[in-house]
């Protein structure tokens, strides 16, 4: 029979504490957590970003910005200038003469359909960009005075 140790007998081994890793901030965001964390009575801080959801960039073709003080002090509404009707006409002309279509010149020039057709319709605000990438693929000066 073996033997049993008589003397004192005591356990030395340290307790061990398992500690749960902190969740990451993706992890936070996922619908399912947030769903779960509303049913249990949780706290969900729900912080909106500024322009979160919209496609805007501070781009060249963007409309100029006009400082909102002077809006304010102004006493008549400010009005932005379009394009003018000499510019819509060569554009116009100049496109023609190349047998584009608004679509065709949009796509050659890397804008939309649109902007071509604000462009002609004397809608638009002019855009040096723009009229700069129209010079070039319609092979006509836009820029400067017309006549």
């Amino acid at each position: 029979m073996p033997s049993r140790y008589a003397g004192n007998i005591s356990q030395d081994w340290e307790p061990v504490v398992l500690h749960k890793t902190k969740p990451k901030s993706g992890d936070l965001r996922d619908p399912k957590a947030v769903n779960a964390a509303l049913r249990a009575g949780a706290q969900v801080q729900a912080v909106k970003k500024f322009d979160g959801g919209s496609n805007k960039k501070g781009s060249a073709s963007a409309q100029p910005v006009v400082n909102a003080r002077k809006l304010d002090e102004a006493e008549e509404p400010a009005a932005f200038e379009r394009v003018p009707a000499d510019l819509r006409l060569a554009i116009q002309k100049a496109r023609v003469e190349k047998k584009m279509s608004q679509a065709e010149l949009a796509k050659q020039i890397n804008e939309r359909a649109q902007v071509v057709n604000e462009y002609e319709s004397g809608k638009a605000i002019p855009n040096q960009a723009v009229l700069a990438k129209m010079e070039r693929v319609l092979g006509v000066k836009l820029r400067g005075k017309h006549k």
